[in-house]
């Protein structure tokens, strides 16, 4: 494997994910796994526009000094290439619409063709207490993909974590769910106002 040409996918993959707005300044995290007991994750001082060869850095599973480096969700991460052998490529984003539609509803039934072609419904997952959900995601995230059987899971007022074998397959399943909420949220508004077309 030529782990330089995988960092530039990766760092292509965020400037893409940022230029859309999924990923903040400080505010994400991109992994890939290189070996059976090895990742690739984006360091905690990533700036996602300009991730450099340096600001991806390898883990081993077992943890040493490299991880104090590393992303937060190094840990989240690490339990999902644990226990899904499908998870290539790893990513948390916050896409705005999505995040947003996430508020105040626990699923998501997509009212346009790809949407609903591509996803079908997605159930919103509620984290409940945020004060300690980095301490419990480590274990829910991996635990959730496993019983629903899905590579995408919704987090209320969270983000998204999504993993694939792909990338670009990935990034396009991203894509589709954030313009998918989008447009439920415009014909919401629609609706709201009393406007018939």
């Amino acid at each position: 494997m030529n782990k330089l040409r995988l960092k530039q996918q990766l760092a292509s993959f965020a400037l893409s994910m940022f230029r859309k707005d999924f990923y903040g300044i400080y505010h994400g995290a991109i992994s890939a796994k290189t070996e059976n007991n090895r990742f690739v994750i984006n360091t905690r001082e990533s700036i996602f526009d300009a991730i450099t060869n340096e600001q991806l850095i390898e883990l081993y599973f077992a943890k040493d000094y490299r991880w104090n480096n590393a992303s937060v969700d190094a840990g989240i991460h690490k339990g999902i290439y644990d226990h899904i052998t499908d998870a290539k490529f790893i990513t948390f984003t916050m896409p705005p619409f999505t995040t947003a539609f996430s508020l105040e509803r626990n699923l998501i039934i997509p009212k346009d063709y790809f949407g609903y072609k591509e996803l079908g419904q997605i159930a919103i997952y509620d984290p409940k207490n945020f004060d300690d959900w980095y301490e419990r995601a480590i274990t829910e995230i991996p635990k959730y993909f496993l019983t629903e059987r899905t590579n995408i899971m919704i987090i209320r007022g969270y983000g998204v974590y999504a993993y694939n074998r792909d990338l670009h397959a990935m990034a396009k399943q991203l894509a589709i769910l954030e313009k998918s909420c989008r447009l439920l949220m415009l014909d919401k508004e629609d609706s709201a106002m009393g406007l018939d077309y």
